[in-house]
């Protein structure tokens, strides 16, 4: 199964990572039951750790298809720019601001303070969240994201062979090329390596 990431830098970017990969193996669906969804969304820190959370099958469609309609906004950003590919990824359509907006309209869940039995004082929820409520708070995320400028600026797509991942590049002078330098970096490399390997075995045959 393959893992969860929560490195993009914004909790929507983290929901458009359930779904990353180029052909031949992608993309891979990352949340493939109800209990992946929550294990996601305790991950992202959206709910403290232990909060229950009864989520089902429709929730996984909600959570899906807000994913899907992120993955149209956040790829015709990333395509509307001047250095973008000369084939373009699919165009989001009209009505997808308006569902984000639509989703970005419940109130996010209300946290609540506690102290804990060692006197700490701990981040709970005021109560149960319904699905809606979570949706919520990655919309706005959301809407945070793509009307922030600064952010858009960073938004960056992997240069994995096999990765699509979509995040922020926060690096000093903005050089970031993958997703992960241990993951997908340490692939570029050795490929590297593989294909000078190659190259030198065939100028000694030469």
């Amino acid at each position: 199964m393959a893992d969860l990431r929560y490195d993009t830098g914004r909790i929507s970017l983290d929901l458009v990572a359930t779904a990353s990969g180029r052909p031949p193996d992608g993309p891979v669906d990352r949340l493939t039951s109800p209990a992946r969804l929550t294990e996601w969304l305790h991950g992202t820190g959206l709910v403290p750790p232990g909060t229950h959370l009864p989520a089902d099958a429709a929730w996984l469609t909600g959570f899906r298809e807000l994913r899907a309609l992120l993955h149209r906004l956040v790829n015709a950003e990333l395509e509307s720019r001047p250095a973008a590919p000369a084939a373009p990824a699919e165009p989001s359509d009209p009505s997808d601001l308006d569902g984000l907006n639509a989703a970005a309209l419940a109130p996010p869940p209300a946290p609540r303070v506690t102290r804990t039995a060692d006197g700490l004082l701990a981040r709970t929820l005021a109560a149960e969240p319904p699905c809606e409520s979570l949706l919520a708070a990655v919309a706005r995320d959301a809407v945070d994201l793509l009307t922030d400028p600064d952010a858009r600026a960073q938004l960056r797509r992997c240069e994995g062979e096999s990765c699509s991942l979509v995040y922020l590049d926060t690096s000093r002078g903005r050089r970031r090329r993958w997703c992960s330098s241990e993951v997908c970096g340490n692939r570029e490399r050795v490929a590297r390596h593989r294909r000078r390997a190659v190259a030198g075995t065939g100028m000694v045959q030469a």
